[in-house]
Order: C-alpha cells, then sequence, then structure tokens
C-alpha cells in the first residue's frame, strides 16, 4: 500500500517518498510531508540549477544556496531559476 502525505508544496494528499531522502530532523520533515511528485520536481530543478549556475558541490556556499532554495522550493515560496529558462509550453 502507497504511503500518502500532505504536500506542502502542492497542498494535496499525494503518494510519499519511500525513505528519508537526508538524514536527521531535515530528512523527517521531508519524508513526513512532501510528497515524491514534488520531491522528483525539485530533483529536476537541482539538476537545471547545478548545471546552468555551474555550482560546485565542494563549495559550502553553494550547497548552503541549494538548501536554500530547496526549502523555498518545497514550501512553495519564490525560488531560484536558472538564467534565461524558459519553461515548455503545456
Amino acid at each position: 500500500m502507497t504511503r500518502m502525505v500532505m504536500c506542502r508544496k502542492h497542498q494535496e494528499e499525494l503518494p510519499g517518498l519511500d525513505r528519508p531522502p537526508y538524514p536527521g530532523a531535515k530528512g523527517e520533515a521531508i519524508y513526513n510531508d512532501v510528497s515524491k511528485k514534488a520531491w522528483d520536481e525539485w530533483q529536476a530543478h537541482q539538476t537545471m540549477l547545478i548545471n546552468e549556475r555551474r555550482l560546485n558541490m565542494m563549495d559550502a556556499e553553494d550547497r548552503k544556496f541549494l538548501q536554500e532554495e530547496m526549502d523555498k522550493f518545497l514550501s512553495g515560496q519564490e525560488y531560484a531559476q536558472a538564467e534565461g529558462y524558459v519553461p515548455p509550453a503545456e
């Protein structure tokens, strides 16, 4: 049976993650109130940010930036976009 969560990004009940994506309290918070759909969307957006902004994951400032953007993204706040990115027309 699929575990359902009230997703804080999409504001609806959706299937949850199979396990916490991080250790500790942050991972548990994501596991408890972020859907698999929102997490998958974040993973795609994170990859785009890393590539387009040429972030270095060995750099503490770049990792901090990405963490802050993840928190904004998953909470439904305004978050950083890749420069010049135009979302595909639906």
